[in-house]
């Protein structure tokens, strides 16, 4: 054999390897789809039903987006569903407190970019400012009651300082994997959502229009898809347009692929994480707003187990858990795959523990492809690859 040959096998092996990467989603989607459609007939395919099936794809959809961009940078979070519920929680409280609805949706949203300005902080080693800042609260909780709020807030005020400085002169940096962190956040969130609660579910005073973001309304776009959907759509676009037309889209990209060699580039990679986590566990913020919709309540029990759908989602989406490769189309297109699962399989009467065996065969089946896309060819298309180069 020539090298001619090896190199047409070779763009030939690489053109079908980009095809399922770029197309294989959807075509498990149409399939999964279709087999549904032939098993149950008009019951499923009616608008009605594909309208439902977007409506329960929001809230997994919209975190799943904020996971992508963590995963492409080649980091972890699985703190989904534990932000979710906390989210949903502090904005019940502030609707019970009084405060406007937006302020309330901007609170839920404002404690997911929070959760992530405090991942990312830990990630990339400033564990000392996370501690100064933890610290300093419980210090304002614990005396604000004995001493008042003003001399509280200062002796908090000095409890942080003083702990960020010691973190400075005897520890300076600490990075921690992601998995650890967020790990730990999974547990410590939830915690926080049961004592913010008090271990129930919080529910607003009256009702607002934040729980007419998950209904259907009379008129306008909301009588095609509910307003969480096309929530869901305009954030996907603007996480697709960041990815591919941004700087920082790219650099997202590029740390993931190879954190050494982007710091070699000149990319900022503290900078980058913290940015990437703020956006990413945002987005989880949003979907607490949509999960809290759902609900009407703030429940800091809700959204358990959204942690591996989430996540489902990206990798189904064609994500490699390695970092440097995913996209939003294809994580919406996972998250539809993993909506169109659970409702069939409801609608068939299947058992819960059906669905989930299918749904873990379906992620199993996932990272197959992806480590089959990955897998460097081995014996004479190696040789020939070398002599081509």
């Amino acid at each position: 054999m020539n090298d001619t040959d090896g190199g047409s096998r070779l763009r030939d092996k690489t053109y079908i390897t980009r095809l399922i990467g770029q197309f294989g989603p959807l075509i498990g989607l149409l399939f999964v789809w279709g087999l549904f459609a032939l098993l149950m007939g008009g019951d499923f395919i009616r608008w009605d039903n594909q309208r439902l099936m977007l409506l329960q794809t929001a809230v997994v959809g919209t975190a799943a987006l904020g996971a992508t961009i963590i995963i492409i940078s080649g980091g972890i979070d699985l703190s989904v569903g534990s932000t979710i519920a906390l989210g949903t929680v502090v904005i019940a409280l502030l609707l019970k407190a009084g405060f406007p609805p937006i302020l309330a949706a901007f609170g839920g949203v404002g404690a997911g970019m929070l959760c992530g300005a405090a991942v990312g902080a830990m990630v990339i080693g400033h564990v000392g400012r996370v501690a100064a800042l933890i610290g300093g609260g419980l210090i304002v909780l614990w005396t604000i009651g004995p001493l008042g709020t003003v001399p509280a807030l200062l002796a908090g005020l000095a409890g942080a300082g003083a702990i960020a400085a010691l973190n400075e002169f005897f520890i300076k940096r600490v990075p921690i994997a992601p998995f650890i962190v967020t790990l730990g956040m999974w547990g410590g969130l939830r915690g926080l959502a049961k004592g913010l609660g008090n271990n129930q579910p919080v529910y607003p005073d009256s009702a607002t229009w934040l729980t007419d973001l998950m209904a259907n309304t009379s008129g306008g776009l909301g009588a095609i898809v509910a307003p969480g959907v096309w929530i869901l759509l305009v954030v996907a676009l603007l996480m697709a347009g960041m990815l591919r037309y941004t700087r920082f889209g790219r650099h997202i990209y590029a740390i993931g692929s190879n954190e050494q060699t982007a710091r070699l580039c000149g990319v900022r990679i503290g900078r980058s994480k913290m940015l990437i986590y703020i956006i990413g566990i945002g987005c989880a913020g949003l979907a607490a707003l949509l999960q809290f919709s759902y609900l009407s309540m703030g429940d800091p029990t809700t959204a358990e187990g959204y942690e591996l759908r989430v996540i489902a989602a990206v990798v189904i989406g064609g994500a490699s858990l390695s970092g440097g490769e995913g996209s939003i189309r294809g994580t919406m297109v996972g998250a539809l795959i993993m909506t169109v699962v659970d409702n069939g399989c409801t609608r068939l009467g299947l058992d819960n523990w059906v669905q989930e065996i299918v749904t873990g065969g379906i992620i199993v089946a996932a990272v197959a492809l992806d480590q089959l896309r990955h897998r460097r060819p081995t014996g004479r298309i190696t040789t020939e690859k070398i002599h081509l180069t």
